[in-house]
């Protein structure tokens, strides 16, 4: 398998630290808001990565981390009145329920800032205690970012103070581009912990480097294998993550680094400051879940995504293709999928998630498909290969697992789904006691609604028509 390294900048052939086994860190929410779109596509492309792993046969152990101690976490504090526990418990609970909708598998660890304090005052001493970070008046600790020779590998910047941290610019730094490992208290209003240098929280990247130490185990050089994120962490929360890491435990935090693009919307790079931050939960109440993880995942995870509505109808279409050739093999079981198309989906997901070309052997399977279909509608081998290949999607890809006749049910409000179900049920009494002028009539009336209905052995199914 083959992943993009983004120090390296290439393409590289995946070399784990430990034979058959795949370590994987991804940073998480800062859970004070809303998931949003930008959220959504990180979730999804680490998620293609830790399926595609499992897949070439790697038992993937993948954590995502929460952070749930940040200024602006006490900020809402302060406005809502809410604990910060009650603020961050709701926005967590909120964020894994809306990812188990787009499919989202759950990471296998799943660390708090607030559960790692330990871990990330331990790190700090020793960083400390090395005279690699430094303590000021204030008792903020800073990383002293002369100390690493190695600042800057990660992203190859070394500037960019603005960005540096989410504390604000103190004239006791050594260097400008030092950057905060723990913020002290400086008011009674402050969340603070306590730890031997002083009471504070921690700051923004020494969680990250704190939680990977403590729930992985170091191999070759290396804490993990594979380290991910969107492109906005490059830097400065990876380069001070890595520079913290290599200085503390005397190794790298991570033997690959991987990003994923920014979202953006109508051509403009999604950020709160614009004001386009596109809720998730606003986007799964106007879109179907299953449709927007195909449409988030249709364009390769690397590339920046434009949100288009007019490209999401085109990626429906897509998938109602594979939908619409279920719906003619189902119900029936599966036996093996096809050799040569399992190849090639394993094939391009294998190289760097090449998305494109798996979801063109999936067009290329589908139409097929409906090709051998036509010719023989009764090819139970055939029906069942299909059934086969589809249920290989939906492990690997994450679509193409519901049954077809609720999938084409889409868009259909809970209120009319209720008067559609009553009918069939007035047409199935209609049937049995032979009524079949009333029978025609209902299905008549279905008809008008906007539902087309099938009699099957199973009983009678609808879809949207």
């Amino acid at each position: 398998m083959y992943i993009y390294d983004s120090i390296q900048k290439t393409k590289c052939h995946f070399e784990p630290i430990r034979a058959n086994e795949a370590s994987l860190y991804v940073c998480g929410p800062t859970v004070y808001d809303n998931a949003h779109l930008g959220h959504a596509r990180s979730s999804l492309a680490f998620d293609l990565l830790s399926r595609s792993l499992e897949a070439h046969g790697y038992r993937v152990t993948m954590a995502k981390n929460f952070t749930d101690i940040d200024d602006k976490i006490i900020k809402k504090v302060e406005q809502t009145g809410q604990t910060m526990e009650e603020i961050t418990d709701f926005y967590i609970d909120r964020y894994l329920k809306e990812m188990a909708l787009l499919g989202v598998k759950r990471a296998t660890i799943e660390p708090k800032a607030t559960q790692s304090l330990h871990a990330i005052e331990e790190m700090i001493q020793t960083l400390l205690d090395k005279d690699i970070a430094y303590l000021i008046s204030s008792g903020d600790v800073y990383f002293d970012t002369s100390k690493d020779a190695s600042y800057g590998s990660i992203s190859h910047r070394v500037s960019d103070e603005e960005s540096q941290s989410r504390v604000a610019h103190t004239s006791q730094k050594r260097n400008p581009k030092d950057f905060a490992l723990w913020k002290a208290c400086k008011g009674s209003e402050d969340i603070c912990f306590d730890t031997a240098f002083s009471s504070g929280r921690p700051g923004w990247h020494i969680e990250c480097s704190a939680m990977i130490e403590k729930h992985f185990e170091a191999k070759d050089g290396y804490s993990i294998d594979i380290h991910g994120g969107g492109a906005d962490l490059l830097f400065p929360h990876h380069e001070n993550e890595a520079a913290q890491s290599r200085c503390s435990t005397g190794h790298e935090v991570a033997k690959y680094w991987m990003h994923n693009g920014f979202v953006q919307i109508d051509g403009e790079k999604m950020s709160k400051s614009l004001g386009n931050s596109f809720f998730l939960k606003d986007a799964l109440e106007i879109y179907d879940a299953e449709v927007l993880r195909y449409y988030l995942n249709s364009v390769h995870y690397r590339n920046d995504f434009n949100f288009s509505e007019v490209e999401l109808q085109t990626s429906k279409k897509r998938l109602d293709k594979l939908y619409r050739l279920k719906k003619r093999i189902s119900p029936t079981s599966a036996s093996s999928a096809n050799k040569v198309f399992k190849k090639a989906l394993l094939d391009a997901m294998g190289d760097d998630l090449n998305i494109s070309i798996a979801l063109a052997k999936i067009d290329e399977m589908v139409a097929l498909g409906n090709d051998g279909l036509d010719s023989n509608p009764k090819d139970k081998a055939l029906k069942k290969e299909l059934y086969a290949n589809i249920e290989m999607i939906d492990t690997l890809l994450g679509f193409g697992g519901r049954e077809p006749f609720s999938y084409f049910q889409i868009g259909v409000d809970e209120q009319l789904k209720a008067q559609i179900e009553t009918l069939l049920e007035e047409r199935n009494e209609a049937k049995k006691a032979k009524d079949f002028v009333r029978s025609d009539a209902i299905r008549d009336r279905l008809h008008t609604l906007g539902v087309a209905i099938m009699d099957t052995p199973n009983g009678t199914v609808w879809e949207k028509s």
